[in-house]
């Protein structure tokens, strides 16, 4: 098989894939996990079962991709920089900030809130598998600046989580509970800025600069 052959097919693959995300995604959110089977969403995203039982032999299967997709980074985004805690954390923070503002990230939450006393391993997977590896790379970066002596920081968790909340709290929940709410890409910029202005004032030894944005 020819390498254009063989890039055709994996792109109509993985446009057959978003298709099918798409349909588990809004059917989800309307009839509710346990009520969609994959027959009813191989019909709804108009490819066969074959091909949807190909990609996701179970709805577990396809959850779990829904969490992949929502939460997946660019191998090839910025790297985060060593000794400029402001710098690192302006990385993390917009990058975390772009991930809360993708549609699909309201709609998966939304599914997991709904589903939550009927199947409580949909809310552990999208801890497991989406969030929590997400904290990990702040925590591990701050753990690294601490232990670099760019900051001194007593409970690098704590610090961690206070960083991710200044910047969901006003990006993200208000989104997913308040009917029509937006934040403009202007005002998410200004918030992230200034959960790192807060970080760095907090944690600092060094007199790190203010973050000037991306």
């Amino acid at each position: 098989m020819s390498r254009g052959v063989s890039t055709y097919h994996q792109r109509i693959a993985q446009e057959k894939r978003s298709v099918i995300l798409e349909a588990a995604t809004a059917l989800f959110l309307q009839l509710g996990y346990d009520r969609t089977s994959l027959a009813r969403i191989a019909e709804h995203s108009g490819v066969s079962r074959a091909t949807l039982f190909k990609q996701f032999p179970s709805k577990a299967a396809l959850f779990d991709a829904m969490i992949t997709e929502s939460w997946s980074i660019d191998d090839e985004e910025t790297a985060l920089p060593a000794g400029d805690v402001a710098h690192g954390l302006s990385v993390l923070g917009h990058r975390y900030a772009a991930l809360l503002c993708r549609p699909r990230m309201t709609d998966l939450f939304r599914i997991v809130i709904a589903e939550l006393p009927r199947f409580p391993e949909l809310a552990d997977a999208q801890f497991a598998r989406g969030k929590m590896p997400y904290f990990e790379s702040v925590r591990a970066y701050l753990l690294a600046e601490h232990e670099a002596g760019t900051v001194r920081i007593d409970d690098v968790e704590l610090a961690a989580t206070q960083f991710l909340g200044m910047i969901s709290n006003y990006v993200f929940w208000p989104t997913l509970l308040v009917p029509g709410w937006e934040v403009g890409a202007e005002r998410v910029a200004e918030v992230v800025d200034e959960a790192v202005r807060t970080a760095v004032a907090r944690y600092s030894t060094a007199g790190s600069p203010a973050p000037t944005g991306d």
